[in-house]
């Protein structure tokens, strides 16, 4: 058996996410979102990171207003419910970051060259857009078999992939299920995989259903028992999304100071995930407790 890779959250980030990283978050789109870790990032005042991802919600205009963040690659940064990330468009603005534009499949087929160990992807989306004027990574080329006119995707290789899951066992497989957007090119394009685990379960657990395994345990650098390490996204199995939280955090960043309050309140005080359930309250974790199960078939793998 190999060695345990399960880490404390602040040791995990320390050792695997140095300044200047190129760090891929929020791969399932609206869920699994690793905020948790996230926060951390903010904690330990990482500085220069290149934050990738497609629909990236507030996490990535929390991590920007913590002044971790020198360039952004990804599809559209901002809030969900609400629509503007503030610190994002104060960054943007002042021209205190960088931005490369992209859509949500030119993010996908990126890091699917990536984890293929191909160059680039041909593919036929972006043709006409706007989008080849800004973002030096997209080439339009002419197919060498039919001399179709196509798109070129550079690959994008992450320094790490932060990933948050249902379950891991302590040697980095994972179980993940529900919308799994870009998670798993994302693990094998990324030269390190951080786990962020709502439970820490033994591998029988895991291998029991291989098929929900996201990525391979040897792939993994880092496994982090992170319980709600997703809220205010949901979790499916464990925890509805909070849509007041988004609400609450449209507020609370509109401006640099108000947003300096939420961080000091919601990040730079937290240090475990005891202190996190004790800020959001009983009431509050109640209320996002799952109403209605659905419970999917079982399936047989015996031979």
């Amino acid at each position: 058996m190999s060695d345990s890779k399960l880490l404390s959250l602040s040791r995990a980030i320390a050792r695997f996410v140095p300044d200047s990283s190129q760090v891929v978050m929020g791969t399932s789109l609206e869920t699994f979102i690793p905020f948790a870790a996230g926060h951390e990032l903010i904690r330990q005042r990482k500085r220069d990171l290149t934050l990738i991802g497609p629909i990236s919600d507030i996490l990535f205009d929390q991590v920007v207003g913590g002044g971790c963040v020198h360039k952004i690659r990804a599809a559209w940064v901002g809030n969900v419910i609400t629509g503007s990330g503030y610190n994002f468009r104060r960054a943007v603005e002042g021209g205190t970051i960088e931005m490369e534009d992209h859509s949500n499949l030119t993010v996908s087929m990126a890091l699917r060259a990536g984890a293929m160990g191909v160059p680039f992807m041909p593919a036929r989306t972006a043709l006409g857009s706007d989008l080849f004027k800004t973002n030096t990574s997209l080439k339009v080329i002419s197919c060498p078999f039919t001399g179709d006119t196509l798109a070129a995707v550079a690959a994008i290789n992450p320094d790490v992939a932060i990933i948050h899951v249902q379950r891991a066992d302590e040697y980095g497989n994972a179980h993940a299920w529900g919308n799994l957007g870009i998670t798993r090119e994302a693990c094998m394009a990324s030269r390190h995989v951080i786990i962020t685990a709502e439970e820490i379960v033994s591998p029988d657990v895991i291998t029991s259903d291989p098929n929900r395994v996201i990525t391979p345990g040897f792939r993994v650098s880092a496994v982090v028992h992170a319980p709600w390490g997703a809220h205010p996204s949901p979790v499916p199995g464990y925890y509805n999304r909070d849509h007041q939280g988004f609400i609450d955090y449209r507020t609370a960043s509109k401006t640099s100071e108000t947003f300096a309050d939420w961080q000091a309140r919601w990040v730079d005080a937290v240090h475990s995930s005891d202190d996190y359930l004790r800020l959001l309250g009983e009431e509050r974790v109640a209320e996002l407790a799952l109403n209605h199960h659905v419970i999917p078939e079982a399936v047989d793998y015996g031979y």
